[in-house]
């Protein structure tokens, strides 16, 4: 039984904190905070079981510590912004209190993911004697997990990795976004970048694609490479690899809007003067689209995410392919959102879990691979998010 800090009340937030409550045995008492106090209370409205709700300034370590030192959580789970990342790591340094997030830190001025800023937190987490958890979510997250559990279990040598991240799902919106419009669309407009022999090769944002014939009556649909940070940890922590790519999914519609979007200016991270104030265009855009967490009554089919390997077993080649479908109905029924926040919510709460139950838990700053992937494995199949294989 343990105290649990969530920090951030958007759609993976509200997903955290919904199957949080429904794990009273691990979470016994819990606290939502966020810089949004009605977004809290709005969430905690919808539970069968009390919580608390505050407000704090994420971006605030000296509030921060003050909301921790008055809660005194065992664990702080971080789905609040990538920027919010180290401000709340350091909170959780000054006050001895584990961390866990589900996305790497990425500096506000540009978009650029990598883990090291994160990293760079091992020896002062080992020193305090307490546990960072990095990227508990789906991508990254389960994927690194799907990754840990066929190397343990399927390969003897992991030679190539593509990670296909599918949204099968309609909204029913012009255009909106599944997830925070900053981040996605920061993401989405970077360079992409894939690992092959050693080295990191660029290319310009989805000018790659190719097409993936999806399971379970989804279908073949066009995937465009990019960058995601679970490439990184893993080519680090699974040496074996030799080339590694992510790939997603984007309807026509989408990709027509955002190329008007750029074209425009609209997507712009750096400062623009506008009637004598400076404005980021990106965060003006984010709050004219809809927010994600409003997407869930209408959003209808699936999503598929998965893990296509190939590498040695027994001398012999082999391909596998493991991966989860997730329905956006019936995570709205559940959850009250859509299949996008669900994936990434339900593995922050296992790895919580993780963690909570001393499963995993060392001191120092770790990626999820870098654990037994079994009993997460096992998890998932309970609380919502179970997976299939096939063996080529």
């Amino acid at each position: 039984m343990s105290k649990v800090l969530i920090i951030g009340a958007g759609g993976v937030g509200q997903v955290v904190t919904h199957k949080c409550a429904q794990t009273p045995e691990v979470f016994s008492e819990i606290l939502l905070a966020s810089r949004t106090l009605d977004k809290c209370n709005k969430i905690a409205a919808q539970l069968n079981r009390p919580i608390e709700t505050a407000q704090v300034d994420a971006n605030n370590t000296d509030e921060l510590v003050s909301l921790i030192k008055k809660f005194n959580p065992q664990l702080i789970i971080n789905v609040a912004l990538p920027y919010q990342d180290l401000p709340i790591m350091d909170a959780c340094l000054l006050t001895g209190v584990d961390y866990l997030d589900t996305a790497n830190y990425e500096p506000p001025e540009e978009a650029k993911f990598e883990y090291k800023w994160q990293w760079d937190y091992h020896e002062k987490f080992n020193e305090k004697g307490i546990m960072a958890l990095l990227g508990s979510g789906f991508d990254p997250g389960v994927t690194n997990v799907f990754t840990a559990y066929a190397n343990k279990h399927h390969f003897d040598e992991i030679q190539e990795l593509d990670i296909i991240d599918c949204n099968a799902g309609d909204h029913g919106k012009a255009f909106a976004t599944n997830f925070n419009p900053e981040i996605n669309i920061r993401e989405v407009t970077a360079k992409g970048k894939y690992f092959e022999n050693g080295r990191w090769i660029e290319t310009e944002p989805l000018s790659e694609s190719t097409t993936f014939n999806f399971p379970e009556g989804i279908g073949e649909k066009k995937i465009y490479l990019m960058y995601h940070e679970e490439l990184e940890s893993l080519t680090k922590h699974i040496p074996s690899i030799k080339k590694a790519k992510f790939w997603m999914t984007f309807s026509d519609n989408y990709l027509k809007h955002l190329e008007v979007l750029e074209n425009v200016g609209m997507t712009r991270i750096d400062p623009v003067e506008y009637n004598g104030i400076k404005i980021i265009p990106l965060q003006f855009l984010k709050a004219l689209l809809p927010d994600p967490a409003s997407l869930g009554p209408d959003t209808k089919g699936k999503t598929c995410i998965g893990c296509l390997i190939k590498g040695i077993k027994d001398k012999k080649e082999k391909e596998y392919y493991i991966y989860n479908i997730c329905n956006h109905e019936a995570a709205y029924k559940e959850v009250h959102s859509q299949a996008i926040s669900y994936t990434t919510g339900v593995p922050a709460m296992i790895g919580a879990m993780m963690m909570l139950t001393k499963t995993w838990h060392k001191p120092g700053v770790y990626n999820i691979e870098q654990f037994d992937p079994d009993p997460f494995m096992d998890k998932l199949n309970i609380h919502g998010l179970p997976w299939k294989e096939k063996i080529f």
